[in-house]
């Protein structure tokens, strides 16, 4: 990703006791945590070998210790920031450092889904990219300040633009601050916490105390003093902590059925009376549980807690309770209401609140049509399962494409692609099978297979006297095990095949994430003359800093510089891109080419490689001619 940053100057007990860290101190993220000891998280003459030095507490990109937790028990809730970013290894970087300096931060590629994202994560501050694809950073400001709740949460722009007008559009646009790319870590987590401590400073921040799943709320934030209601923000806090302690129990999504008639019936003024006295026996009825009202004729109970087992029943009773009751509507007239319950266990494994809150409210939508009223929600089958499921009945096929060298030559080498034959014939690509099979911990077996009969067909070609070169990507969760330089080895020796005929593909995604362990990976199998080759490449600083970090033989440009033909920008960023892999002395391969402006904009950029459809396509032939094809 970026330069492993240089140690922390010391200092004697004269200098300022100001420690400036390129990553913040050790165990710095355990002060947001529920077991943390809250008096070795305060300013000490001697702190412990093991514990941060008080000075860290006030370094520059670290959110401070809030002062007080020491009498009062009480640390400041983590920082939340939503990174707006349609790049995923920028926001991946962003978040890792984020997350580093113990801040909660969430990704949004979508700029469409922003203001969802915002009423549902609820961040102290937007991080967001200028330039994004539909709606711009600019046009996604304007829009979010013209709501009143937003007007003033943090946005900061974090771009590589360098045109000085644009930042000044930006600003004007309704923009806190603007941030320039390529930012060291410690800039960012300094840049964003400053303006968050700011901002909590005029509006103070929620207080967590550091006891097991207490929140430090007054009774009169708990409940409405109009209505005696829980508030909607107090239920929806019990749902948030609940899921994030995987806690046992139910949440109910209750319905009142006929709203609109009865909105029409009785006027507005009554039916919200009729509403706040639904809503009160509903409460009372799932007392001790909170019940707030989640809008116009919907309300949400937890009950935390509750078995499993038991849910059904406590939804019942509500229905059945309610249905009893006789509420005054106007005059004498009285009135029976009926509640539409949709309920589902917390245990599911739900990713946040609005998830959760879906499928209740879907359960609801299926009791409508049910004789009781009453449905509980049946997760369907993740990606994930249905993925493992058609595995147990596939077959492992290997497709080839050739890359075929700009200057000629006869070296036969072919991009190994994977697809996996269901029973009914069908195929499942790799774009399916890898993201649920690494979720599923079946990776690493499927990477092994294709290995496996990628080197049993290179030793086949070697024995019938036909050299064989084959790229194949892998997994970095594969590459990372402590076995993984061993293993591979050993099956290329077992064989006794040449090792440089074997190309591993590092996706550069990948690579930005996990640069240790794969440069751990690679050492062994370097040695032995395994080659690698790192894909999808994209310019710019942490992608440029790969190239060294890595021992690369091969570059493939992203598939994007395709089009390098009908873009002069682009065909600027191809060119750069190519001198400088060549003068990493890296073999470039342009992917994805399919008609002959495309080639020629590759070969005149100096690519040495060509890949696509032009070529040929995907298939599983491996007779191609490398030796008279022409581009």
């Amino acid at each position: 990703m970026s330069a492993t940053p240089s140690p922390a100057p010391s200092f004697s007990a004269a200098a300022p006791s100001l420690v400036r860290a390129e990553i913040p101190p050790p165990h710095y993220w355990r002060r947001w945590t529920d077991d943390v000891d809250v008096p070795t998280m305060q300013a000490s003459s001697e702190p412990a070998d093991d514990a941060p030095a008080a000075s860290d507490a006030g370094a520059p990109g670290a959110p401070p210790a809030p002062a007080g937790s020491a009498s009062t028990g009480q640390v400041e809730s983590p920082y939340r920031v939503l990174i707006v970013e349609d790049d995923r290894p920028q926001a991946l970087f962003a978040q890792s450092v984020l997350h580093g300096a113990g801040m909660l931060a969430e990704v949004e590629m979508d700029a469409e889904k922003v203001i969802d994202s915002i009423q549902r994560f609820v961040p102290d501050l937007l991080l967001m990219d200028l330039h994004m694809p539909g709606r711009d950073g600019m046009a996604l400001t304007v829009a979010i300040r013209e709501r009143q709740e937003y007007l003033d949460l943090p946005i900061v722009f974090l771009t590589g633009d360098p045109d000085p007008e644009r930042q000044y559009d930006a600003l004007d646009s309704g923009a806190d601050d603007f941030l320039t790319k390529p930012i060291r870590p410690r800039h960012l987590i300094a840049a964003v916490s400053n303006r968050i401590r700011r901002m909590r400073q005029r509006v103070p921040a929620q207080l967590i105390t550091a006891a097991p799943a207490a929140v430090a709320v007054t009774q009169s934030q708990d409940l409405n003093p109009d209505t005696g209601l829980h508030t909607r923000a107090y239920v929806l806090q019990q749902l948030e902590s609940a899921l994030e302690e995987h806690a046992e129990g139910g949440l109910f999504f209750v319905e009142i059925a006929g709203a609109l008639g009865l909105r029409e019936r009785y006027g507005y003024a009554q039916y919200e009376q009729l509403m706040m006295r639904a809503a009160q026996q509903l409460s009372a009825f799932a007392a001790p549980q909170p019940l707030a009202r989640l809008n116009d004729n919907s309300f949400l109970t937890i009950a935390r807690g509750l078995p499993k087992e038991a849910q059904e029943g406590f939804a019942r009773s509500l229905h059945d309770q309610l249905a009893k009751v006789s509420l005054p509507v106007r005059g004498t007239e009285t009135i029976q209401l009926r509640a539409i319950i949709g309920y589902t266990a917390l245990g599911l494994g739900f990713p946040n609140q609005g998830t959760a809150i879906e499928a209740a409210e879907q359960a609801a939508v299926e009791a409508r049509g049910l004789p009781g009223h009453v449905a509980a929600h049946v997760p369907a089958p993740t990606a994930t399962e249905k993925a493992r499921a058609a595995l147990a009945d596939t077959t492992l096929e290997l497709l080839f494409q050739p890359i075929v060298s700009v200057a000629g030559g006869d070296q036969a080498q072919f991009q190994v692609l994977m697809r996996l034959r269901q029973a009914d014939g069908s195929l499942l690509p790799a774009a399916q099978v890898v993201p649920a099979a690494e979720l599923s911990g079946d990776i690493v077996d499927l990477d092994r297979q294709i290995v496996g009969r990628a080197l049993d067909l290179i030793a086949r070609r070697q024995v019938e006297g036909n050299s064989l070169r084959l790229f194949i990507s892998q997994s970095p969760q594969t590459l990372a095990r402590d076995d993984a330089a061993t293993w591979l080895l050993g099956e290329i020796s077992r064989r006794g095949i040449e090792p440089s005929s074997l190309v591993i593909d590092i996706r550069l995604s990948d690579a930005l994430i996990h640069t240790m362990s794969l440069r751990d990976f690679c050492h062994a199998p370097m040695q032995a003359g395994v080659q690698f080759c790192l894909s999808q490449f994209e310019p710019g600083t942490e992608a440029e800093a790969m190239l060294s970090l890595l021992p690369l033989s091969y570059l493939r440009v992203s598939s994007r510089f395709a089009g390098a033909h009908k873009d002069a920008n682009l065909r600027g960023q191809l060119r750069a891109t190519i001198d400088l892999a060549h003068r990493q002395n890296l073999l470039v391969i342009g992917q994805q080419i399919e008609d002959p402006q495309a080639a020629a904009a590759m070969w005149m950029g100096g690519v040495d490689f060509i890949q696509g459809n032009l070529v040929q396509g995907v298939g599983q032939d491996l007779g191609f001619d490398f030796h008279n094809a022409v581009l």
